[in-house]
């Protein structure tokens, strides 16, 4: 008798073992970092969120921002870089080249370029980048070369100097959506300037 009543005793305690561990179990799993915790576990099925913020998908640990658009501004807005060089786009027209420009006979728009050197050092005004884009798709519009726009100076913008260069980029007349990309110099980031030409 007491043979059986050991294996009774052996079997009572190892299904209390397997009973405690399947609850350990269902506890673990409740919990969000895999601890087990104290007390009652409560599990949320479905948040809501406020007015204005994103929903939080499971796993994330906080919204996720839009695309803030930094770097894009409008065509007439400054941009003063870190190197206290400051860009600036100005008296927008349209015109057409002429027979002896590159590309000739291209309806194009007329900018100035400003640049404002607020820095220590000299600026080499060659080293200015200018890309255009027009449309919803975003065709390159190439730069015009004609009387009057000669393209890029080679001199040097000095401490406290500021220099304007007169651009042009191709724009078809049907098309009145601009985007202007521009770098100061080959170290600096580009930035986009949008908006529509009359």
């Amino acid at each position: 008798m007491r043979k059986n009543h050991s294996n009774a005793v052996v079997i009572g305690s190892a299904a209390a073992v397997v009973v405690a561990v399947v609850a350990t179990g269902l506890a673990v799993s409740g919990s969000r970092d895999g601890a087990a915790q104290p007390g009652p576990t409560v599990t949320v099925t479905e948040v809501a969120p406020a007015d204005d913020a994103p929903a939080v998908s499971e796993g994330d640990t906080e919204p996720v921002a839009e695309e803030s658009g930094d770097g894009v501004h409008s065509l007439t807005e400054a941009v003063v870089y870190e190197t206290d060089v400051e860009v600036s786009l100005s008296r927008f027209s349209r015109g057409m080249s002429s027979d002896y420009a590159s590309p000739q006979n291209t309806p194009y728009a007329k900018f100035t370029i400003k640049i404002v050197n607020e820095s220590d050092a000299s600026v080499n005004a060659d080293e200015l980048s200018v890309n255009c884009a027009y449309g919803d798709e975003g065709k390159e519009g190439d730069a015009i070369f004609d009387e009057g726009l000669d393209g890029l100076p080679e001199t040097r913008i000095l401490a406290g100097r500021s220099l304007s260069v007169v651009w042009a980029c191709e724009l078809p007349k049907k098309q009145k959506y601009l985007q202007v990309e521009v770098a100061p110099d080959y170290e600096s980031e580009t930035a986009v300037f949008t908006g529509d030409v009359k």
